[in-house]
Parts: C-alpha cells; sequence; structure tokens
C-alpha cells in the first residue's frame, strides 16, 4: 500500500494507471486530492483468497485513512467535519469506463447530518444519495440492497468491488478486443472526495490538453455545474464546452489550462484530465494520455515533435499503420452529402464515415454483425455494459452525452465514427433504417451513401509524416515511379518485397507500407 504524496517510485504496473497520474501531479505540486494506493499485488491476492487478501490491508488501510484525516483536518465515518472518500480502480493501462468506481463513501445519518450543518441540507441529501445508488449497483448488485452505515465495512465493500470489477464481462470483453493481458489486475486508489455538488461556484469536468478528435492544437473538454465526475462521462447530463468556466470563473479555468500545459510537456503528450471545483477552487483528480482519433493521432505527434518533446523515432513508434488505413479510407463527397435528407445531427464525436441498420437493442446488434450486417448502434447514451454492441458496430450515435462522455471516448478509441447528442427519441426514429454517419459533421444522413477514395496526397500532415518515414524506412515507397508494386500494404506483402531485396517500391498506400517496415525491420534509436 502507498501514500501517493509525490514520493512513491513504484511503476506504473503496480499504482495502476491512475494512482501513478496522481502521484505524479502531486510531484509537481499541483492541487491533487490526498489518496493512497492499494496496489495491483493486492488484487492478485484477492483473486485467489478475497476474505485473507481482505483481512490482511485491514490495519494498513486504517493507518492510510489517519493519514488521509491529518492531511484534510476532516474525520472519516463522523463529524464534526466528515471525511468521505472515493474507491476508483486502476489498471496499469488505461480501461476507460470498463472497471468500477465508488464516489461519496463514508456516509450514515450522523454524518448526513454534519454534512448539512456544514454545507447545506441539500447538498448532504445529494451527497448521500449519490452514495447510496452507486453503493448498490456496483457493490451489492441489488438496486433495493440494504447498504452498511459503517463506514470501514462500506469501505471493504468497495474496495472488492473494485477488484472484482478487473473480471467482468465487459472488462474480459474489451482486453480481448485490444489484446491485452488479463493478469496483472487493478489497483485501487482511495482519495478524498472534494464535491462539484456543492453550490453555485462548484462543478466538474473533463478538459484534454488538445482536440482528441480533429488534433488541433487548442483546449477541449466539458464542464457541468453542479455535478460530480460521473455525470459528466456518463453521458446522462447536459454539459457545457469547458469554455462555460473560463466565463463563469476565469481565474480558475486559467490554472486548469496551465496545469494542463504542465502536465503536457512531463508526459511528451496530449493529456485526458479530470477536474472538479469546489466553491471556486480547482481540484484535479485524474490524468492519462488521451484517447485519440487516427487523424488527431497523427496531428499530435507531428506536432509534439515540431515543440521537441519527441523525435522522429517516437513520431514513427506513435502512429499505427493500422490507424492510418482507417485514416485513408474512403469519404463522403459534399455533393453526395447534401443529396441525402438529414435525418438527425449532433456533436462530432469520433471523425469518419460509417453506413449499415440501425439496431438499437445491443444484443440483437451483436447478432447482426455476426451474421455479416453493417451495423449502426443507436442508443440514448452508452455504458460500459454495452462495449460488446460499440465493437461489433461500424459506427455509434447516442441521444445525449457530449463529447467526454462514455459514448464519444470509447469510439475515439475503438476508431468507430460517432456521433452524441442527436436529441431524446432520435433512436426510436431511426431503428431499423439504412443510414449513414459522418463523425466529422455530426450529421446522420437517409441511405447507404457511396464514398470516395483518398491518398496521403490530399493531407499534409500525411505528407509530413510520410518524409519523416522515408528518411528512417528500409522500404521507400511512392504513389507512383519505376519500381516494383506492392499487392498490397499487409505485412506479408512487405516481407516479401524485403525478402526479394527491394529497396524501392510503388504502393497504393506508401506511407502505410513504410511504416509497416519500420516495425518489421527498422532500426530506429531511442530519442
Amino acid at each position: 500500500m502507498v501514500l501517493l504524496d509525490g514520493t512513491a517510485q513504484q511503476p506504473r504496473e503496480l499504482l495502476g494507471n491512475k494512482g501513478y497520474g496522481i502521484n505524479a501531479m502531486r510531484r509537481e505540486g499541483l492541487p491533487v486530492p490526498p489518496a493512497f494506493c492499494i496496489t495491483t499485488e493486492v488484487c492478485t491476492r484477492y483473486f485467489t483468497e478475497p476474505e485473507a487478501a481482505s483481512d490482511s490491508i485491514r490495519d494498513e488501510v486504517r493507518a492510510k485513512l489517519r493519514w488521509l484525516e491529518s492531511e484534510t483536518s476532516r474525520t472519516f465515518g463522523r463529524g464534526p467535519r466528515p471525511l468521505l472518500v472515493s474507491v476508483r480502480s486502476g489498471g496499469a493501462l488505461s480501461m476507460p469506463g470498463m472497471l468500477d468506481t465508488v464516489l461519496d463513501l463514508g456516509v450514515d445519518d450522523t454524518v448526513e447530518a454534519a454534512l448539512a450543518e456544514l454545507h447545506s441540507p441539500e447538498f448532504a441529501a445529494d451527497t448521500r444519495q449519490r452514495f447510496r445508488h452507486m453503493y448498490r449497483r456496483i457493490v451489492l448488485d441489488d438496486e433495493c440492497g440494504v447498504v452498511p452505515d459503517d463506514p470501514f465495512q462500506q469501505l471493504r465493500g468497495a474496495i472488492g468491488a473494485v477488484f472484482r470489477s478487473w473480471n467482468s464481462p465487459r472488462a474480459i470483453a474489451y482486453r480481448k478486443h485490444h489484446r491485452l493481458s488479463d493478469t496483472g489486475g487493478t489497483a485501487v486508489v482511495v482519495q478524498a472526495m472534494v464535491f462539484g455538488n456543492m453550490d453555485n461556484k462548484s462543478g466538474t469536468g473533463v478538459l484534454f490538453s488538445r482536440n482528441p478528435m480533429t488534433g488541433a492544437d487548442q483546449p477541449f473538454g466539458e464542464w457541468l455545474p453542479g455535478g460530480q465526475g460521473e455525470d459528466v462521462v456518463s453521458g446522462t447530463f447536459d454539459v457545457e464546452p469547458v469554455a462555460a468556466l473560463r466565463d463563469e470563473q476565469p481565474e480558475v479555468y486559467d490554472e486548469l489550462i496551465n496545469a494542463a500545459e504542465t502536465l503536457e510537456r512531463i508526459a511528451r503528450d496530449v493529456q485526458d484530465i479530470e477536474f472538479t471545483v469546489e466553491q471556486g477552487k480547482l481540484w484535479l483528480l485524474q490524468t492519462r494520455t488521451a484517447k485519440r482519433s487516427a487523424q488527431a493521432g497523427v496531428r499530435f505527434a507531428l506536432a509534439l515533435r515540431n515543440e521537441g518533446l519527441i523525435g522522429d523515432a517516437e513520431v514513427l513508434r506513435r502512429v499505427d499503420p493500422t490507424h492510418l488505413n482507417i485514416l485513408l479510407q474512403p469519404s463522403l463527397q459534399p455533393e453526395t452529402r447534401f443529396a441525402a435528407d438529414l435525418l438527425a445531427r449532433g456533436l462530432p464525436a469520433s471523425p469518419g464515415i460509417a453506413s449499415g441498420t440501425a439496431y438499437i437493442d445491443v444484443d440483437e446488434a451483436i447478432d447482426a454483425a455476426e451474421d455479416g450486417e453493417d451495423v449502426i448502434l443507436v442508443r440514448p447514451s452508452t455504458s460500459p455494459d454495452d462495449i460488446q454492441g460499440m465493437m461489433a458496430a461500424t459506427g455509434i450515435v447516442t441521444e445525449i452525452g457530449g463529447a467526454t462522455s462514455h459514448a464519444a471516448v470509447v469510439s475515439r478509441e475503438l476508431h468507430r465514427p460517432s456521433i452524441v447528442g442527436c436529441g431524446v427519441g432520435v433512436a426510436a426514429t431511426l431503428a431499423g433504417r439504412l443510414i449513414t454517419i459522418d463523425g466529422t459533421e455530426g450529421e446522420v444522413r437517409e441511405g447507404i451513401l457511396p464514398l470516395s477514395a483518398w491518398s496521403e496526397r490530399n493531407s499534409p500532415y500525411l505528407a509530413e509524416l510520410g518524409e519523416i518515414a522515408r528518411r528512417h524506412s528500409p522500404l521507400s515507397a511512392y504513389m507512383s515511379g519505376d519500381y516494383p508494386a506492392l499487392d498490397d500494404d499487409t505485412e506479408a506483402s512487405v516481407r516479401a518485397a524485403m525478402d526479394a531485396g527491394l529497396t524501392h517500391v510503388v504502393s497504393a498506400h506508401p506511407l502505410v507500407a513504410m511504416l509497416t517496415a519500420i516495425r518489421m525491420y527498422g532500426t530506429i534509436t531511442q530519442d
């Protein structure tokens, strides 16, 4: 068990992604609520002997809670200044929305009364209601279950539930899709709560240090006054652009942007930051490498190189050939787009074009995809339990939610075109219809629309990446020229060309071929 006070030296594999990020932020002196970490080693023991593992950490958990109390000048489980905590998952690799979290833990009748006297009865009642709902859903798996009053019993139950979420069907499906190992388990971060639901100077949000959809060098995010973090990522609340925080609390906004720039510089990559504002004070809860579209991934890598944060080798490591194949897929021409009826419009959450039959039931969507049908999953909003349907779909549409909701974040990671916030009732309107969605424009159009192919020549970013790749690739590929032609851009074709001693070839997508060659045969040095 480790204090996340900025001095922890343990690797990400033990602290988990969330704990590692919290410790890094504390090291920089950024405003982060105090927290401690139950490492992934405990999770591994828990899977073998749950009760013994829980008993073995009981005394140390209580000792670490006393440290949280001293850091916050609050007391866990009682007043007059109660300490409430969040219990959050943290796999070594980011798995957004796949593992469980319990917020507002440590509240009972006496704590609710103390919170009411300290702040307001409305805040106290809302906080307790949020805790009960989350505890019943995640720990008890029973919406009518009896929540224990003993805060230490609540904490023990929540820690076990977070550990168990590592082996939930959605988490297993996610790891299988991304070819991640099932070993390792999750760490658990216990962190002092800060409250975005406290008053009109409070709220919560998500900030990306750059736009994760387009790759533009500008902050991007969403802000929800009066809410807690789960409200934003759930996609079930109407959120505002993060610029609204700048208008409401400019000093807080400036502090947030400065923190984002610091974290991006330290990590040498674009950051996804979860934050809370409590009574006009900024708190950073989490930072991680941002999930991004294929287009944004290329632009990020090149921009960071041009800013001197990474070199050629790291650029070529970060851009995957499979992502380029997605980026180079045929696109929808304007004349085709405008000729088709517009059925719905929402926020563009993940760029790209997808066509298929709209399904609103996840199981039906999975069955149709298994039968070879192109499926567009249309939901009021998505949750972690929808992950298998999202992976089966070629595109995703939701009625509510913003660009940092679960649907948006997971769509970008899966590289599925996505549109969110199309309005209540859209799912029923689209169900069963043949549609085309444009995740760049945020439009749903009638019918299966024809697409037009394009190449690296259509993008200055890809042209720049091609020049870098050509300097490092053992195989130089071109759109045309008096060279042998590759059959395609797969590893098999590249391997055959290299085995034949070829160094210059013609390819339909030269950049894909060169990046494939670099991964298979290249000898780029570490930056």
